[in-house]
């Protein structure tokens, strides 16, 4: 064969499971863990996207969850996207990530937006119950390649 291999989309998953400090140090650290996964197996969903909405989770895991017991994040990378979910030990659902918004968050506000990106960016997102408390989660799609004419 003459000229590059294509690079083929993962036929199996791959995923990532790491245990994150309740505190807001956790934020950077599952960003990075998120890019690092994306990069390491060239996946084709979109980083930026993932890594944000990841700190939106992971942020919200930390300021609404009470005590100091670790969050989980769980990174999956599967041939049509990714999904990552946090976990944490409030079983309570996490507020209108699932529900209609009837009213608009406050342009003043630092915080209220963080479930309406996750609904606006994600392919899907969601909440589930687990054994200590919930996982809240979302999907990216893999983003087709774009053709790059030589120039």
């Amino acid at each position: 064969m003459n000229g590059p291999a294509l690079q083929e989309r993962p036929s199996a998953s791959a995923s990532w499971r790491i245990a994150l400090p309740h505190t807001a140090a956790a934020v950077p650290v599952a960003r990075a863990l998120v890019r690092t996964a994306l990069s390491e197996v060239k996946h084709t969903a979109d980083s930026d996207t993932a890594e944000l909405l990841t700190a939106e989770l992971v942020a919200n895991a930390v300021e609404h969850t009470a005590g100091d017991a670790p969050i989980e994040l769980v990174v999956e990378l599967l041939p049509t996207g990714c999904q990552v979910e946090v976990h944490d030990t409030d079983p309570e659902p996490p507020g209108s990530l699932t529900k209609p918004v009837t009213e608009e968050p406050d342009p003043w506000q630092e915080h209220g937006r963080g479930l309406l990106l996750i609904r606006a960016l994600s392919s899907s997102c969601g909440h589930r119950p687990t054994e200590s408390g919930k996982a809240v989660w979302f999907r990216l799609p893999v983003v087709p390649p774009q053709w790059h004419p030589a120039g």
